[in-house]
């Protein structure tokens, strides 16, 4: 007698119970998702959304017709870990604005400057799996 999607489902049922549902970034089904402020931006947000998804971040994008704010609101309750709002200056300055789930603004960086922190982050993970299962 086996029950190998019974022990998966509990294992799953643990995690998501470990994590009160905040996944950490390596872990995380939606790493970031990209949100635009008007539909003007609408083109710069695809852009970022494909350049993350070529380095490998799940990304997800949001060009619904709401207010930035209800975007924020409902992506924080998903307990999405990166938030990445796109403006005006944004797309002028070629930058992207950086929330975490927990509420602390990162600013604004370049995409690239983006994405290595994210890598960087997700490796740390990685170097400490590494460590664990050398011992």
């Amino acid at each position: 007698h086996r029950a190998l999607l019974g022990s998966l489902e509990r294992f799953t049922g643990i995690m998501i119970e470990n994590y009160s549902g905040e996944f950490p970034l390596w872990l995380a089904p939606v790493q970031a998702v990209v949100m635009n402020i008007t539909d003007a931006q609408a083109d710069y947000a695809r852009e970022v959304q494909k350049a993350m998804n070529a380095q490998g971040i799940r990304t997800e994008i949001d060009l619904r017709n709401e207010k930035i704010g209800y975007k924020i609101r409902t992506q924080t309750l998903d307990k999405v870990p990166y938030m990445i709002v796109i403006g005006d200056r944004e797309v002028e300055n070629r930058e992207v604005a950086v929330r975490k789930r927990d509420g602390s603004n990162l600013g604004t960086m370049s995409v690239d400057a983006l994405v290595n922190r994210l890598s960087e982050e997700v490796a740390e993970r990685r170097a400490i799996g590494e460590e664990i299962s050398d011992n």
